[in-house]
């Protein structure tokens, strides 16, 4: 599609400050505990592990109309970020134990929107071994460079958006740590292109933010 024409797509929200506050208000209104059972934490979990998805959901919105040619290159990597300026801004404190919930979505969501726009950017390699990938952002953790962690992070993410699969025995294995909650959002990508491919066929004119 024609420069000219893609920018004269009609304008539509992939993603709001609004929908991201009534996530936030929903976390707040759940009195969320971290319990010892694991089996009500689950329970109780959800409602971040949905804020993680919805938010993946709506850059996969932006990725499929990219890989359509209905955004550009540079419309698709502003739309990313800001979303990822909605999503990764400081929140205010409500309780302890939801403080750390977000937090760790945040950092989720960091490693799912480093790996959007590493694949707009097309900054990867296509033949490139996941788990090796995955490997090299764990070392260069261990060495304090957590930019070059980032960077494996995010193609990784690529990779995953182009159609490859996270090993299973490598997600088993992780170390804990920042590259390894990264990683979580890079299998939040996974499940979400795998439970559904809706995100590929959507109108905009029925869209609702009925969060």
């Amino acid at each position: 599609m024609p420069e000219q024409e893609m920018n004269q797509v009609p304008p539509y929200e992939f993603y709001t400050q609004k929908r991201w506050e009534n996530w936030l208000g929903r976390a707040r209104e759940s009195g969320f505990q971290i319990k010892e059972s694991e089996e009500e934490a689950g329970k109780e979990s959800a409602i971040f592990v949905n804020m993680v998805d919805d938010v993946i959901l709506a850059c996969l919105k932006v990725v499929a109309r990219f890989d359509k040619d209905m955004l550009s290159r540079e419309k698709a990597l502003e739309i990313l970020a800001e979303i990822r300026d909605i999503v990764l801004s400081e929140v205010e404190p409500i309780s302890e134990d939801i403080n750390l919930m977000i937090d760790s979505v945040q950092t989720s969501l960091m490693g799912a929107l480093i790996a959007f726009e590493c694949y707009v950017m097309g900054d990867y390699d296509e033949g490139a071994d996941i788990a090796e990938l995955v490997k090299s952002a764990i070392e260069a953790e261990s060495s304090d460079n957590l930019e070059f962690a980032l960077d494996y992070t995010a193609q990784c993410g690529a990779l995953i958006l182009k159609g490859k699969s996270l090993p299973e025995e490598v997600m088993a294995d992780l170390p804990y740590g920042i590259v390894a909650e990264w990683l979580d959002g890079i299998d939040s990508i996974s499940a979400a292109m795998v439970g559904s491919d809706s995100y590929k066929e959507f109108d905009e004119e029925d869209e609702e933010d009925v969060v």
